[in-house]
């Protein structure tokens, strides 16, 4: 692989949402005014719709209606895909740019928030066909919070007993994918993580928060395909403090799929 596909998001004088294909990969705002991720996995073959959110709703919230507001000149939000060489850094000035959406009003122009830009591109690289794509719509049940919740309470007991296999069984699917879109062989990247959760239990045993329905939120992504298991502050539902002071999360999109349910993203 000589290239890599990556977004980039970056904004000044306000917050701002990446979304590839339905599915937010980024957040930036506040101290945090840029981000870069590889996104093979989320990319598609023929046209992909690239997506950028300004002043975007919190996760779980419904989005207001556009508010007018009256520009400083001060603000802007930038989004690319660039296409870098291995090893070189994810930057406009020394990557291929494949698609961007730019948003800065000038002094003084009225803009409504949330702001959203949209651009259909198609992308350079073949991708296989991810099953996320093929996953049935979720339908909300009355049931289906504590369907999740019993789920990601297996994976989050493993961990809590050094066991790193429930996590792993779970995201054998997307294990598989990722190894796909990055040419690699899928053994690595389960050997990675299971000596990277050993390693950290052995340094301090893991505590994840075990999941509670009534802080669990669940965020239909990828056009109702997949569902963004998170808590109700936007975070990943499964995370848990690490040696060192710092948390460690475990972001989870599961499918659901005649009454089970799946880690494909």
């Amino acid at each position: 692989m000589e290239r890599l596909l990556v977004l980039r998001l970056e904004c000044l004088g306000c917050s701002a949402e990446a979304l590839l294909n339905g599915v937010p990969l980024a957040w930036v705002g506040g101290p945090r005014t840029v981000a870069t991720l590889p996104v093979h996995e989320y990319a598609i073959a023929g046209q992909n719709e690239l997506t950028l959110v300004v002043n975007p709703a919190a996760p779980g919230l419904s989005t207001p209606p556009p508010e007018p507001r009256l520009s400083d000149g001060q603000a802007w939000a930038s989004l690319r895909l660039l296409l870098p060489r291995m090893g070189s850094v994810a930057h406009p000035a020394s990557a291929r740019t494949v698609a961007q959406l730019d948003w800065a009003p000038t002094p003084d122009e009225v803009y409504f928030a949330p702001a959203q830009l949209r651009q259909s591109v198609a992308l350079p690289i073949a991708f296989p066909r991810w099953r996320w794509l093929d996953a049935p719509l979720i339908t909300e049940t009355p049931t289906l919070k504590n369907e999740v919740a019993a789920y990601l309470l297996e994976i989050a007991l493993g961990l809590a007993r050094g066991n790193p296999e429930p996590l792993i069984l779970a995201s054998r699917l997307r294990l598989e994918e990722l190894a796909a879109a990055y040419q690699r062989p899928m053994t690595d990247d389960v050997d990675r993580l299971r000596q990277q959760l050993q390693t950290l239990h052995a340094l301090q045993p893991l505590k994840p928060a075990f999941p509670v329905v009534s802080a669990l939120l669940l965020r239909p992504v990828a056009g109702g395909r997949l569902l963004d298991c998170l808590t109700v502050d936007g975070q990943p539902a499964l995370q848990s403090p690490v040696a060192g002071g710092g948390r460690l999360s475990w972001p989870l999109r599961v499918a659901a799929v005649e009454g089970r349910f799946y880690v494909l993203r």
